[in-house]
């Protein structure tokens, strides 16, 4: 039983909705899960295009902030695992054989912004809001660059990494980070009419075509996201990290040591 998600299936098109609009779709343990549990389900069934949404007005908010609070407890193996969690979704995102729209209804921060670049296609209302705002807690974007400094150039990726700065979707547009920009009434219909087009293709043709893709840079993916892995879970006992994390959820600005 799906309770982070729902999945809907019509005609070949499948359509999963991060569905915590409380918590404004923020990635928990047991999102990432499901999400995986899903999109394995999708790999092997009649499912030829899979449209990726939030419920509410938010896309997803990034890490929960109750998974947040209980990294500050967490062992060393703790931390590894958790790191090789997200890293296996953003992988399984990014090298799905069937082709993957994001329809990106709001802010998608962090972890969100990952998920919705993972995807083949990311359309965005012009409202949503895009960040990689690990540095400003004492975390690191290590898995995510991985996949960044492919999608927009290293220069531009260390920008955005480095500043941790949100940036709306018109901006994520010039960077290649979104394929459209659609006005919120229509964002899901559009991205059904996308998904209507790649229907007319051969399914055999877009499987192969993404398995070329995948070949074509898995090995040199895998060997760096093994390294952020580690990054991500290593950045995780230094003071930085442990008083960026209390500052932000105590919302209160943090006192760096540089340690």
């Amino acid at each position: 039983m799906l309770t982070t998600l729902t999945l809907s299936l019509d005609g070949g098109i499948a359509t999963i909705t991060l569905s915590r609009p409380e918590k404004r779709n923020a990635i928990s343990p047991q999102m990432i899960d499901e999400l995986l549990a899903a999109l394995e389900r999708l790999e092997t069934d009649s499912t030829r295009v899979v449209i990726i949404t939030g419920a509410g007005k938010a896309f997803c908010a990034g890490m929960d902030l109750d998974a947040l609070s209980a990294l500050a407890a967490y062992s060393p193996e703790q931390n590894l695992e958790d790191s090789r969690r997200m890293a296996r979704l953003f992988r399984r995102l990014y090298f799905f054989p069937k082709p993957l729209i994001a329809a990106v209804n709001g802010a998608a921060i962090a972890g969100g912004t990952g998920i919705a670049t993972m995807c083949d296609f990311t359309l965005a209302v012009p409202e949503a809001k895009f960040g990689y705002t690990e540095v400003k807690i004492g975390f690191i974007p290590a898995l995510v660059s991985v996949f960044l400094r492919r999608q927009i150039g290293e220069k531009c990726a260390r920008e955005l990494l480095l500043t941790g700065r949100v940036f709306d979707a018109a901006e994520a547009h010039a960077f290649g980070l979104v394929n459209q920009v659609i006005p919120a009434e229509i964002l899901l219909p559009r991205a059904r009419e996308l998904a209507t087009s790649l229907l007319a293709a051969s399914p055999t043709s877009l499987i192969r075509t993404k398995l070329l893709l995948r070949r074509c840079a898995e090995g040199e993916i895998d060997r760096e996201i093994e390294l952020a892995v580690q990054e991500n879970a290593a950045i995780r006992s230094t003071p930085d990290f442990k008083e960026g994390l209390a500052a932000f959820l105590e919302k209160r600005p943090p006192k760096w040591s540089g340690h």
